[in-house]
C-alpha cells in the first residue's frame, strides 16, 4: 500500500474550494445580521426595562408576539450556525485539521446554550399568561418574570465566550491559508476577541464597558470578502 508523498499533501491542502462554496459561506454568515439585531438588538428595545419589573411586565404583555419572535428569530440563527460552522470546518480543514477541529468543537458547544437560554425567556413570557395588564400581575410574579430574564441575559454570556473562542482558531487556520489573504486573520481575531472581552467584562463586573458593538465590524470583513471576492484560484495560489 502506498502514500501520496508530503509534497502532493501540501498541494492537496493549499487547493482552494469551488468559487461558489466561499460565496454561500459569506452568504450564510451576512444572513445571521438581521437575525442576530432583530432578536439582540431590536426586541429588547421594545420589551424589556433594566431594573424596572412593572414597566417590563407592561411591555412584555404589550409586545407577547414580538418577544415570541424574537425567541423564533434567535433559534433560527443557531440553526444557521451549525451549517455556518461546519462549512468553515470544511474550507479550513485541509488547511490546518489541528485548528480546524476546535475551532468546529467551540462553535458548535454554543448552539445548545443558547437553545437552552431561550427556555427562561419562553419561561418568563409562560408566568404572565392570563393576566391582562400589569396592574393584575403580583409583584412576586414580576420578581420571577425578572429572574428568569436575567438568567437569559447570563446565559447569553456564557454562550458569547464561546462566540469568541471559535474565531481565534480560525483566524490561526486563516493565517496559514493559502487560498485567502493572510491579513484576513487579523479582523477575525479582533472580532472574536470583542467578545470575549465583552462577556468576561460583564461577568465580572455587571454594567462594564462593552466593545463588541464596534468589533463586529472587523468580524463582518472576512464574510464580506468571500461573497464579493471568493477564494484565489489554484494558478493564483501556486503562484
Amino acid at each position: 500500500m502506498t502514500t501520496a508523498p508530503p509534497a502532493a499533501n501540501a498541494t492537496r491542502a493549499n487547493e482552494p474550494p469551488p468559487p461558489g462554496t466561499a460565496r454561500r459561506i459569506g452568504a450564510l454568515y451576512l444572513a445571521m445580521l438581521p437575525l442576530g439585531f432583530f432578536s439582540f438588538v431590536y426586541v429588547p428595545s421594545v420589551t424589556l426595562v433594566r431594573g424596572d419589573a412593572t414597566a417590563t411586565v407592561a411591555k412584555l404583555l404589550a409586545n407577547e408576539q414580538l418577544f415570541r419572535y424574537g425567541v423564533l428569530s434567535h433559534l433560527v440563527s443557531q440553526v444557521v450556525v451549525v451549517f455556518l460552522v461546519c462549512a468553515f470546518y470544511r474550507l479550513l480543514k485541509p488547511v490546518d485539521p489541528h485548528t480546524a477541529l476546535p475551532m468546529l468543537a467551540l462553535g458548535l458547544l454554543g448552539v445548545p446554550i443558547s437553545f437552552l437560554n431561550e427556555v427562561h425567556n419562553l419561561t418568563a413570557l409562560g408566568l404572565l399568561e392570563g393576566a391582562d395588564a400589569a396592574a393584575s400581575v403580583s409583584a412576586q410574579i414580576e420578581a420571577q418574570v425578572m429572574l428568569h430574564l436575567d438568567m437569559g441575559r447570563k446565559g447569553i454570556l456564557v454562550a458569547q465566550v464561546l462566540w469568541g473562542l471559535w474565531m481565534l482558531p480560525m483566524a490561526l487556520a486563516v493565517s496559514r491559508c493559502s487560498f485567502l489573504p493572510r491579513l484576513l486573520a487579523i479582523p477575525i481575531a479582533i472580532g472574536g476577541g470583542g467578545y470575549l472581552f465583552d462577556s468576561v467584562a460583564q461577568l465580572l463586573g455587571p454594567g462594564s464597558a462593552t466593545i463588541s458593538q464596534f468589533t463586529v465590524i472587523a468580524e463582518l470583513v472576512l464574510p464580506l470578502w468571500l461573497l464579493v471576492r471568493g477564494v484565489k484560484s489554484s494558478q493564483t495560489s501556486s503562484g
